[in-house]
């Protein structure tokens, strides 16, 4: 069947309507994030806000257990599907006149306030550290970088209700360069901070005149956790993943740990949010005197609490007890390093801390 001309313009004119709503609809949905890089862990707000609700987004849940990065999520979404990419071009190394005070998490509301939700003040979920830790910065594009720029907010400082400013950082570490890899760590010493932080990482990459601008929140526990080593780059690790969640709470409220094990190492437990039926915990593992390359720890659970999911670590369950094995990136430790892994689950009754029991080899 032939059509006249004028029933060919018409149809023309449909399809084309047709074409530009479904990309309309297309441009609507959430955006992967494109292959840049931030801090993992401790997790920087945005890949933290993406690890632990990107599979899960539009949990009416997350409202009570994590508002910080609900906010953030009704603010724009596609702020934590590009958790990657927050960075701006051209500053030539004038961080400090570039990005205003109260602004700093967002990059200067780069982008057109694309991360903006990301200075907001309040509660975000904070990672709990030991005063001496390693900072992991993945860099998933494999950018190399001119330096990292690690600064901690000065005792005193309450980041739940001051914004951010230049004036209540303090510079702990500028590093040297490192070569293009997955991922880059910096030992890092808060010296004698105690309680809610937070760290600001600046990562000058090498490709570009390309800065990034990584807010990450933590609860110092005020111990040493023992003098990591040096380290500027390390294996490949496994790409971050919306399974590897850190917990949905501010604070610990319990608390466990476990001798040296035969295999020198100590593990230490700490309830990290509590709700109606869940909770998160997380934890550290510290290497002895002697160095090792494997973890093991079992967790022994006395009022039926069940693992619904986990990160940093393998986790199997035979009836009460839990065993977490290292991942391929974290099992590794020198005297006195720590890592961590963490969990989310289900509980009834007494939701106590588990009996632990590390080892190593």
């Amino acid at each position: 069947m032939q059509l006249s001309p004028t029933a060919r313009r018409i149809a023309a004119g449909v399809l084309a309507v047709l074409a530009a709503t479904l990309g309309l609809i297309v441009l609507d949905r959430p955006q992967p994030a494109s292959a840049h890089g931030s801090v993992t862990d401790p997790p920087s707000r945005n890949y933290g806000c993406w690890a632990r609700w990107g599979s899960d987004f539009q949990n009416p849940h997350m409202a009570d257990t994590d508002p910080m990065c609900a906010q953030a999520w009704q603010a724009n979404p596609n702020t934590m599907w590009n958790w990657n990419g927050l960075y701006r071009e051209g500053v030539a190394g004038n961080h400090q006149a570039a990005i205003p005070d109260g602004q700093l998490c967002s990059g200067g509301r780069t982008q057109n306030g694309f991360y903006a939700s990301l200075d907001t003040v309040g509660p975000w979920v904070a990672a709990t550290k030991p005063n001496k830790f390693t900072m992991t910065l993945t860099d998933q594009a494999q950018h190399g970088a001119d330096y990292l720029l690690i600064y901690i907010t000065k005792q005193g400082f309450d980041p739940t209700t001051q914004p951010l400013t230049w004036n209540s950082l303090e510079l702990i570490q500028r590093t040297g360069r490192y070569a293009p890899a997955p991922m880059y760590q910096a030992d890092v010493d808060a010296g004698t901070r105690t309680g809610r932080h937070v760290m600001y990482v600046i990562w000058q990459a090498s490709h570009l005149d390309q800065s990034y601008y990584l807010c990450s929140d933590i609860i110092f526990t005020g111990s040493g956790g023992g003098s990591p080593s040096p380290s500027t780059s390390a294996s490949p690790s496994k790409s971050p993943s919306a399974s590897a969640s850190p917990s949905r709470s501010a604070s610990p409220s319990a608390s466990a740990s476990a001798s040296p094990g035969p295999g020198g190492c100590t593990a230490a437990y700490a309830k990290t949010s509590e709700w109606a039926g869940g909770f998160g915990a997380s934890v550290t593992v510290t290497a002895g005197s002697a160095g090792i390359s494997t973890w093991t720890v079992k967790m022994t659970f006395a009022n039926g609490q069940t693992v619904t999911s986990s990160w940093n670590a393998t986790l199997t369950t035979s009836g009460s007890t839990v065993t977490a094995a290292n991942a391929s990136y974290n099992g590794r430790l020198s005297p006195g390093q720590s890592t961590s892994f963490g969990f989310n689950g289900s509980w009834t009754g007494t939701n106590n801390a588990p009996t632990l029991t590390c080892t190593a080899q």
